[in-house]
């Protein structure tokens, strides 16, 4: 119980001080869709993956404190580990099935706490969903939870120079209508919920 209030805190502070500023005033941020967003329930939230900001830019964005994976090697930096773990990121090991990461997801769920998945598993150069993997449903079903839709457009963009001047791209978030985990684990149903999410995330990009 301490741990969990002690990561609100920090995930708070974290939110307000930095992420606020810069979704803000930097990149003007503008939220759509507020009202698709489970307030009570955890859920998994998926959305496509343009830029390392997108995680802290999401989280601080939905209100809801949001775990996304995070590459092990993070972990071992000195104060970014200390913080993204606070903030509750758990580790990805690149490239294996990870056992303990999907053990961790589910736990978290378990205790009433939201997940973010980006569905391509890394970041896209045109900001769109590309080739979705199937994780995402598979953890939906195991759980029995909500998929929460979410675009971050322009995120593959923020930064553009002209005359050696930075020009930031204005972030709009929006955010679709839950959808109800898969009937089954079946390779048929899984790949046909992660083509509909797919399809739905690039809908909302435009």
């Amino acid at each position: 119980m301490k741990n969990k209030i002690f990561q609100q805190l920090i995930y708070q502070l974290v939110s307000k001080l930095f992420v606020l500023p810069i979704y803000k005033f930097v990149l003007k941020g503008h939220l759509i869709g507020s009202e698709n967003i489970p307030q009570k329930d955890s859920f998994i939230m998926v959305s496509n993956h343009g830029s390392l900001l997108d995680p802290p830019l999401l989280g601080h964005a939905l209100g809801r404190n949001i775990s996304f994976m995070a590459k092990a090697e993070l972990f071992e930096i000195p104060f970014l580990g200390f913080i993204i773990k606070a903030c509750g990121a758990y580790p990805v090991k690149r490239g294996i099935a990870d056992k303990n990461t999907i053990k961790t997801a589910c736990k978290k769920l378990s205790d009433n706490n939201c997940i973010g998945i980006f569905i391509d598993g890394t970041r896209q150069k045109n900001g769109r969903v590309n080739k979705p993997k199937q994780g995402a449903a598979l953890l939906a079903f195991k759980n029995q939870k909500l998929l929460l839709p979410v675009a971050i457009v322009n995120s593959h963009r923020l930064v553009r120079f002209k005359f050696c001047i930075p020009l930031f791209s204005k972030i709009v978030i929006k955010v679709g209508k839950p959808f109800l985990p898969p009937q089954s684990a079946s390779r048929e149903d899984l790949n046909s919920l992660t083509i509909k999410l797919q399809n739905k995330i690039n809908s909302l990009i435009g």
